[in-house]
């Protein structure tokens, strides 16, 4: 039986809901989603108390996320269930775009070698959502303060200036409760925002889309392909990859004014899909949906004490797999912050730097998510000439191949603009400056990443840091032992020092040992009071 048939968090009675007076808690998170339950994973794997609330009893199904970009992977490997997650998944990096009747180039989006996990995983959004909440489980049952409430649907939200208050429908009958803090990861369609008043701000694109996700037995690799103006759909697009059990994930363009209830015909989607496969090809549908999209977002994903994550903040096209792998990014970027505040080590203002780092990252997938949607769905005569004279030119041009854009894939976004981070040293690698999430490299039997926890370290390369200096944690490692390290750490200089952030994330880094250049880098990056120019 497939995980999203079963409750896999039924509905139980709490406590709460007989208390006197609302129960407070010091987080809750609205909504169990990719976001959502990484929120809460992270939130109790710090022994900081936090209940996850969600209307439904069990994981998503549907048309959703599949594609999970290797930024994600890492964070999930810190949450303690990346191992699983990729063994479950269909690893892939290459793609091959077509146009009309050929294939007129392939790509790889992880040539270089050196990186623990792969660019991409393909896994069905249930599948993963099934695994995160195993892996919330099972620190439940080691001790850890999380709660899994489903069958609760929070239906009032009433700020206040200390807390927020929180009404919740159940089965039962509704109940309230008090938060200091609230992550709303509840969705498009989130009710949190519904409650605030917040309104979405973007573009709206009226091209429809049919998704069919296909169980059959074909022999195409591991691979994204995406066609344009393909044979069998002509003047439209395709898109087609693999996932796990033998399912594959087929996107057909429709274009305008489409009658959407016609297209979801079980006959006529047999139809394109035969077109598409051919005659031989035995297949099953498993889900079949026709969509269009926006790209858009709040206006401060903080507002007081309520955080706002995922698609409950942002929404972009399916093209480039930004969604679910940005709202991985967001909480990840969130809950080391909500961390030192409750527990007073940073003041309430570091909670502002989410809405910073954030809010610009998602501006970042927007415009890209919109370029490409841009140049997938022409909106003009000019502007389709213009497109397939590039992919004719793309063929035998490779200078051409970085203007098609058949959905930019999602990368990490780097904090340029942070006020958490310090001003830069020159001479040092630029994929490791400051707002950098870090690379992964090789040291040894092992990877850097795994070396590097979720609080502040000093990463020494080749400087030589006094053992009983006060400050952040330090991890010394030569230089001139690991190539890739010292490639993506040093370039051509002979040590290094970075600060890093409890989100892997560079806060800062120089080339000599000064401790009160570090000790002010650290108070900036954690949002406290530094004398630093």
């Amino acid at each position: 039986m497939r995980s999203f048939e079963t409750p896999l968090y039924p509905y139980e009675r709490s406590p709460d809901q007989d208390a006197p007076a609302p129960a407070r808690h010091p987080v809750v998170v609205v909504g169990a989603g990719p976001a959502g339950l990484a929120a809460a994973i992270d939130l109790a794997r710090r022994d900081i108390p936090v209940v996850l609330l969600d209307e439904n009893d069990r994981v998503s199904y549907g048309s959703r996320a599949i594609c999970f970009a290797k930024r994600a992977l890492e964070i999930l490997d810190r949450l303690g269930c990346g191992d699983e997650i990729v063994d479950h998944g269909v690893t892939w990096s290459r793609g091959k775009v077509f146009f009309r009747d050929r294939r007129i180039y392939e790509f790889d989006l992880l040539a270089e070698e050196g990186h623990r996990r792969p660019a991409f995983i393909n896994l069905q959004q249930y599948r993963l959502e099934e695994l995160l909440v195993r892996r919330l489980r099972d620190l439940q049952s080691a001790g850890r303060p999380v709660e899994l409430r489903g069958g609760s649907r929070v239906t009032k939200v009433e700020p206040a200036a200390a807390d927020v208050l929180l009404t919740v429908e159940t089965p039962e009958g509704p109940y309230r409760l008090e938060a200091e803090w609230v992550v709303a990861c509840d969705g498009a369609g989130s009710t949190v925002r519904r409650e605030l008043g917040l309104e979405f701000a973007g573009r709206v694109f009226e091209d429809n889309f049919l998704i069919a996700d296909v169980t059959m037995k074909a022999d195409f690799p591991k691979e994204r392909w995406f066609w344009f103006d393909p044979p069998f759909n002509r003047g439209q697009s395709a898109l087609l990859h693999k996932q796990p059990e033998g399912l594959w994930r087929i996107d057909l363009q429709l274009g305008p004014g489409v009658d959407r209830e016609e297209e979801q015909r079980p006959e006529n989607v047999v139809s394109r899909l035969r077109q598409m496969l051919g005659d031989d090809v035995e297949f099953e549908t498993e889900w079949i949906s026709v969509y269009t999209f926006q790209c858009a977002r709040i206006d401060r994903f903080r507002h007081g004490r309520v955080l706002f994550a995922g698609d409950a903040a942002h929404q972009v096209s399916p093209f480039g797999a930004r969604g679910a792998n940005s709202g991985i990014q967001d909480v990840d970027n969130l809950v080391w912050k909500l961390e030192r505040v409750l527990h007073g080590r940073s003041p309430d203002s570091l909670l502002d730097s989410y809405d910073a780092e954030r809010v610009p990252a998602a501006d970042e997938n927007i415009l890209n998510s919109t370029r490409s949607t841009d140049f997938i769905t022409p909106k003009s005569a000019t502007s389709r000439l213009f497109r397939d004279a590039v992919l004719d030119l793309a063929e035998t041009q490779p200078m051409a191949r970085p203007l098609v854009n058949s959905g930019r894939l999602s990368l990490p976004h780097v904090y340029l603009g942070s006020p958490l981070q310090s001003p830069d040293t020159t001479g040092l690698p630029a994929r490791t400056r400051p707002g950098s999430p870090a690379v992964d490299a090789p040291i040894g039997d092992g990877w850097l990443l795994a070396r590097l926890g979720d609080r502040f370290q000093l990463l020494a390369l080749g400087i030589d840091v006094p053992d009983d200096e006060p400050g952040p944690e330090i991890i010394s490692l030569p230089a001139g032992r690991h190539p890739l390290l010292d490639e993506r750490y040093l370039g051509n200089a002979p040590g290094a020092l970075y600060l890093l952030r409890p989100d892997q994330h560079v806060a800062a880094r120089f080339t000599d040992y000064d401790p009160g250049r570090i000790a002010a880098a650290l108070r900036r990056a954690s949002a406290q009071e530094t004398d630093d120019p």
